[in-house]
């Protein structure tokens, strides 16, 4: 089992706490803090365990200098000083003089978030590349690492496998939770076990898709994905988004697990990817001309139901139609409504469906909405994340 933050003396210990504060911002407005809000259990025992506490996280994607003020961690500071009902230093910086004096007159209990460690990328790629060099400076601010980013844990960054390979390192609450209810789903799940994916992907979730069929007693599909199927069994989809590499993998999957695919039968479409345009339903099997279909319809939410309202355990992964659309936010929706009222444990995993769970207001009404949509699969797929291995063992 690997060391958790409770495995510590952090008391007026320097305790870096790997976060993933990766939100939505417009302007400089949050339009999401649900990453704040899921990364203040730790925070908040680290503070009350009289550490000092030093914050890293990443915000968007930055290649070049222009990138850096649209992708600045400044308003996740303010925001995180509001929730936490105490002072945020933030540092502007990623290393120097500026940031090493700030650390070094901390006192316990004070909290510093450093600037957005994807900075670091603009050169070489220092952070996304986890540079050696980045990777010891960071660790040598600090006595202790915690990872608490479930969202990037799949990935190699200087910000969490680096800096774990050179300090005592466990990791956070957010962390902890993620593990567990994911390793649930992979080892004992209580039967019937209802898998639900989505997105327009397929490419991206072959293997997942493979393993959660073996492991579970249904899988219902919807999206890009489902027309990548109904495709390989034949229906004329017409201008629908599908996956045409993925066709023949389909094939063998439709026959290795042919009583457990379940598949859309009906659907609203549009003769463009607009939301502003006509919306035009029909069954599967006759799709309109130059239609493409980009949400399930209520033959196929019945359908679903059957199976939802009879699972123990259920996961879902990817929207079921494009629910940001809002003439196309009917399946997504039911589904979530479905899933709310099925009694189920209900693990959501994260990314497109986690975002349309909470912009919908379903937020609290599962067993756990993942904050890591690509950490979530690639965790099922392999049991491990490099930035989880990586971390000490009890």
């Amino acid at each position: 089992m690997k060391k958790t933050i409770r495995d510590f003396n952090l008391s007026n210990k320097k305790v870096i706490i790997r976060c993933d504060l990766n939100v939505p911002l417009k302007d400089g407005v949050i339009l999401d803090d649900n990453r704040i809000k899921k990364s203040l259990e730790t925070i908040n025992y680290a503070i009350n365990n009289n550490a000092k506490v030093i914050i890293l996280s990443h915000l968007g994607r930055v290649k070049t200098e222009e990138d850096k003020a649209s992708n600045s961690l400044y308003p996740v500071s303010i925001r995180l000083k509001e929730l936490l009902k105490r002072d945020v230093i933030f540092i502007n910086e990623t290393r120097g003089s500026v940031l090493e004096n700030a650390i070094s007159n901390m006192n316990p209990k004070d909290v510093i978030l450093v600037e957005n460690t994807r900075y670091e990328d603009v050169l070489d790629k220092k952070e996304s590349n986890n540079n050696e060099e980045l990777a010891k400076y960071w660790a040598s601010l600090a006595d202790i690492f915690i990872n608490d980013a479930f969202g990037t844990s799949h990935r190699n960054h200087a910000s969490n496998v680096g800096i774990a390979s050179y300090l005592p390192s466990g990791i956070g609450f957010l962390v902890e939770k993620e593990i567990n209810m994911l390793g649930d789903l992979l080892n004992s799940p209580k039967r019937p076990y209802v898998v639900i994916m989505g997105g327009a992907k397929m490419n991206d979730k072959i293997k997942i898709i493979d393993k959660l069929a073996a492991k579970a007693d249904y899988i219902l599909l919807g999206g890009g994905i489902a027309n990548t199927f109904l495709t390989a069994k034949g229906y004329d989809l017409k201008q629908s988004v599908y996956d045409k590499q993925s066709i023949d993998v389909a094939k063998d999957m439709l026959n290795k697990y042919a009583n457990k695919i379940v598949l859309p039968e009906d659907g609203y479409g549009s003769l463009e990817y607009k939301d502003d345009i006509d919306v035009f339903y029909s069954s599967i099997n006759n799709v309109a001309l130059n239609t493409m279909l980009l949400d399930i319809g209520p033959k196929s939410i019945e359908l679903f139901s059957k199976y939802i309202n009879q699972a123990k355990t259920i996961f879902w992964n990817g929207p079921v139609g494009v629910c940001e659309f809002k003439n196309f936010e009917y399946g997504t929706k039911s589904i979530c409504e479905l899933l709310k009222n099925s009694g189920a444990t209900v693990v959501v995993g994260g990314g497109d469906s986690a975002a349309a769970a909470i912009r919908f207001g379903y937020e609290n009404a599962f067993s756990h909405v993942s904050t890591g949509g690509g950490a979530s699969l690639e965790f099922i797929e392999k049991k491990s994340l490099p930035a989880i291995e990586v971390i000490d063992e009890k």
